[in-house]
């Protein structure tokens, strides 16, 4: 439906013509930005609402795992099956420190939430099978849990913004709400305190997407991955990595370099680069963290793809 609407404004309505490039690009920054704020709003609050009835020390107690890694895996879970893409995460990532989460098990929730979601595995079964969809869930979630594993033990707190996040360790004080006015109260002013910090980085960060989305040719992208031989997954991934795009157009890239004989694995690493990792996420995360953390976060991130690639190149002919 949103999308019905913003191509009336600007086709119907104002009249500009859609096959400029410019136009296209003007088209998905209104369309994502929208969609993006618009879902932001109704998930913070959500979770905000839901943070009222469960103190905040038993949400801490719960997410972080009496056994080791069993909280990177139920944020990771929980990343598969929320809708987001890599830059809408980030509030939703930001939330979850305010609560006291810790910082690693939040990481998983960061890298799973726009690798894994529902549109995305629908257009993967349709394409690629039920095999190489199943691999690229599982490893998907796997990534998300090893790598917010990996974050976590590397005491990282210290690079976060402290202006946006509080890194104090106390528990505050629990406030008691009575009633649901009140409750759902709390989680309203708690998505739009959050956003009002992030907006115009969600802004700026959705305007680079747009431009790199219509004005980067796939045909340059396929050419150069078809010519990297072993060296196919590291520069699939590190191709992938400064790009955004929607799952409807990152699904169809990856069949295309598959079916013009790229590996599997190299195929499924450029995809996983794009929906995990793009610039425009880097743009908005620095809001919340320092360039170092930035540098740390996509370094193991873009390394446990470029395994997962490999592994996958591997075993091409167990999964087709």
């Amino acid at each position: 439906m949103l999308k019905e609407i913003v191509d009336w404004i600007l086709y119907s309505a104002i009249g500009l013509n859609s096959t400029i490039k410019w136009v296209e690009s003007l088209n998905f920054f209104i369309y994502d930005s929208i969609k993006i704020l618009l879902l932001l709003v109704v998930m913070i609050s959500v979770i905000g609402f839901l943070r009222t009835y469960l103190p905040q020390n038993k949400v801490k107690e719960w997410i972080s795992g009496k056994r080791y890694g069993s909280g990177n895996v139920i944020a990771s879970l929980f990343g598969a099956i929320t809708p987001f893409c890599s830059c809408s995460s980030i509030p939703i990532f930001i939330s979850f420190l305010e609560a006291g989460v810790p910082l690693g098990v939040t990481f998983s929730f960061l890298i799973t939430s726009p690798l894994v979601n529902e549109y995305l595995v629908v257009l993967m079964l349709g394409f690629f099978g039920w095999k190489i969809t199943l691999a690229y869930v599982v490893s998907g979630i796997l990534i998300g849990t090893i790598s917010g594993l990996i974050l976590g033990k590397m005491k990282l707190e210290k690079y976060l913004v402290k202006d946006l996040i509080s890194t104090n360790n106390a528990i505050k004080k629990e406030i008691k709400y009575d009633g649901i006015k009140k409750r759902l109260y709390f989680g309203l002013n708690e998505s739009i305190s959050i956003i009002k910090k992030l907006w115009l980085w969600i802004l700026i960060g959705v305007g680079i997407g747009a431009v790199i989305h219509n004005y980067v040719p796939s045909e340059v992208i396929q050419s150069i991955v078809s010519k990297g031989g072993l060296f196919s997954v590291p520069i699939a991934v590190i191709l992938g990595v400064p790009m955004y795009g929607s799952c409807a157009a990152i699904v169809p890239i990856a069949v295309v370099l598959f079916e013009k004989g790229v590996p599997i694995g190299t195929a499924l690493a450029f995809m996983m680069a794009i929906a995990a990792l793009s610039f425009p996420e880097a743009i908005i995360l620095r809001r919340a963290m320092k360039l170092k953390l930035i540098a740390i976060f996509f370094g193991v991130v873009t390394l446990a793809i470029i395994l997962t690639g490999y592994i996958y190149n591997f075993l091409q002919v167990i999964l087709i």
